[in-house]
This record gives C-alpha cells, sequence and structure tokens, in this order.
C-alpha cells in the first residue's frame, strides 16, 4: 500500500514548507474539503496511488483537496499514519494534497500528535472521527483538543460519519456523531474553527433547528452527504449564512455526485464562488 513506505523527514518538511500558508487562492481555485488516502476498512479503494487521486481531482478542476487517512480511524498507530499521510501528500501529492492529520483524544500522548501534525508535518487542519474513536463532542477531552487547536490556527474537521448506517458491515458498525454539543461549545472557545464533514439530513435539512444553531456558532460544512433535489440551492435559500463548502468524501463516494449538486442548484456567482473556494479559504484564515 502506497502509505506504508518510508520516507525521510526532511522530504516531508521541504514539501510542505514550500507552500506558504497563507497565500491567497489563484482565480478559479476549486477546494474539495473531503478527501481520503488509504483503503476504508471494509472497502478496496480504487485509489492505488496518490497519482491516481491527483489525475482524477485534477481533471475535474480541483486545485487544493484537503486529505484525511482512513488508516487514522481504526489504526492504534496514530502517529505513525499521519506521518505516512504526509509523506504520501508531500512526496506524491503534487501540490494539491494537502494533509489534515487524525487525533484521538482518548489515547495517551494525543496532544504530542496534535503537536507533530502542526509543527513537524506543517499540517492546517486536523480530521477526527468520534464515533470510531468512542467519544462525544460533549466529552472535556474534545474541548481540550478543540482549545489546543485554535490555540495553533488548526481548523478541525469532524467526520459525523463515513458510511451510511445502511450499508454498513455489521462488525464494523458506528452510529453518526452527535453534533448539537458544538452549538453551545464553540462560543467559549475562543478562535475555535470547526467543520463537519458528512453531517447528512441529520444536521442539514433546510428548515433543521439544530443546523441554524451551528450556523450562528460559525461552523462549516461540506456538501458529500447533502440530500434532495437542488439540495444547496434549498438549503441556502433557508440559511444564507450557512458556511457551505465543497466536499466529495472521495473515494468512498464517486467525485461526480458531489459535482452534480453543485451544478444541479441555482446559485449566484457568489454563492458559487464561496462554495467552490471562498468558505473553505476562510476557515483556514488566522482568527
Amino acid at each position: 500500500m502506497f502509505l506504508n513506505t518510508a520516507a525521510a523527514a526532511a522530504v516531508v518538511s521541504a514539501g510542505l514548507r514550500a507552500a506558504a500558508p497563507n497565500a491567497p487562492a489563484p482565480a478559479g481555485a476549486f477546494i474539495d474539503t473531503n478527501v481520503s488516502l488509504s483503503h476504508w476498512a471494509v472497502r478496496r479503494s480504487w485509489v492505488e496511488t496518490p497519482a491516481l487521486l491527483v489525475g482524477k481531482l485534477r481533471g475535474h478542476g480541483i486545485t487544493s483537496a484537503w486529505v484525511g487517512s482512513f488508516e487514522g480511524v481504526l489504526h492504534s498507530d496514530i502517529a505513525g499514519a499521519n506521518e505516512r499521510l504526509a509523506t504520501a501528500c508531500a512526496r506524491d501529492g503534487a501540490g494539491v494534497l494537502q494533509p489534515f492529520g487524525t487525533i484521538n483524544p482518548t489515547f495517551p500522548d494525543w496532544e504530542d500528535d496534535l503537536r507533530r501534525c502542526h509543527e513537524v508535518h506543517r499540517m492546517r487542519g486536523l480530521r477526527l472521527y468520534p464515533n470510531y474513536h468512542g467519544y462525544t463532542l460533549d466529552d472535556a477531552r474534545f474541548r481540550h483538543l478543540v482549545e489546543l487547536a485554535a490555540r495553533r490556527g488548526l481548523l478541525v474537521q469532524i467526520a459525523l460519519g463515513i458510511e451510511d448506517e445502511r450499508s454498513q458491515n455489521p462488525g464494523l458498525t458506528a452510529a453518526p456523531v452527535a453534533a448539537a454539543p458544538l452549538a453551545d461549545l464553540l462560543g467559549g472557545i475562543r478562535g475555535a474553527r470547526v467543520m463537519l464533514l458528512n453531517a447528512g439530513s441529520r444536521v442539514l435539512g433546510p428548515v433543521n433547528p439544530l443546523l441554524k444553531r451551528l450556523v450562528a456558532a460559525g461552523v462549516a460544512f461540506e456538501i458529500a452527504t447533502l440530500e434532495g433535489v437542488a439540495g444547496i440551492e434549498v438549503l441556502l435559500r433557508a440559511n444564507p449564512a450557512a458556511r457551505l463548502c465543497f466536499g466529495s468524501h472521495t473515494p468512498y463516494f464517486y467525485f461526480e455526485s458531489a459535482l452534480l449538486k453543485l451544478t444541479e442548484s441555482e446559485l449566484t456567482p457568489a454563492q458559487r464562488q464561496a462554495l467552490r473556494s471562498g468558505h473553505a479559504l476562510a476557515a483556514l484564515a488566522p482568527a
């Protein structure tokens, strides 16, 4: 597997430091905020190499993809998974793949994993899997994680799920993460930046009171699991302040599914630009 190859730390450091972290996006920027490397535990991925993934994304106009590692979900060696991810993105990501490290706050010394993501691998954000890692969003350890990430200016992505509950392997089930505690939590953490991935209809219903509370709290979202005809258009009509980003959940989902959601909705030029890159860049900008 391509994430299992060893590489010198200098390769990672040089590759990641080469990009100016706060450089403005070029005209036509198109950011996919929800991409993964490696194979999911019960499904082999078509992405055998990072080059295949880059080719697919570039073919659809993606200029930057925020990439987590499926290894981080179930592997006990989080530091190793993050290092392999950073190496793969720096060496083979062609400037497109941007690594987001996994943190499991139930593990010993997870604070050092977070430090390494920021200081060693120069990552811009983190990706969390609370339902697979065994904690909820009202857990004190989660709050501490968000506080530490905020101090370092890191975006925290929270995957509310990976698979639809109806398609989960019976031996590997995980209920969707309950997002409600975020609405109150974020108001007490200065500089916190949070994005929900794979939020689904439990959160992204256009008239859902929880969605409105999360929008008011500054949470960002992506569209991979947004359902319904003209779903983006309907959601933004009811929630014009929603920070909605493009996300495909590639390679678990077909990229084209997310692209269709973007093209089938009637959006203003400003809405389209915000969804393609504006809201994502704002999520990374210093608080």
